[in-house]
């Protein structure tokens, strides 16, 4: 379970037995989504946010900022993907204290 970025005291992580589309699991404190990001010829047209079976969502004040943080960084997360399940290395974890 790589974590790729801790925003805001927000963690973005990835499951090792993960599956299409490409998605990323945000949690803090005890709720976490998972986000889809659907991609059409290599821009980010949309996001879909679900549930993860017994968690709670995000609170609507951080799924605003992560939704924010994957429109800046989803390019990144993208490579972070394919890095771990395509070419098998670990990705390493990106702590930002600031708002992008």
């Amino acid at each position: 379970m790589p974590e790729i970025y801790n925003y805001l005291g927000c963690v973005f992580y990835f499951y090792s037995n993960e599956h299409n589309p490409i998605h990323v699991h945000v949690k803090k404190g005890d709720r976490e989504t998972i986000y889809e990001l659907l991609i059409y010829n290599a821009v980010l047209t949309e996001i879909k946010r679900r549930k993860r079976r017994g968690k709670e969502l995000l609170s609507v004040a951080d799924d605003k900022k992560v939704i924010e943080f994957i429109n800046e960084k989803y390019d990144e997360i993208i490579d972070k993907w394919t890095d771990f399940f395509v070419r098998k290395t670990t990705p390493s974890i990106e702590k930002i204290t600031k708002k992008i």
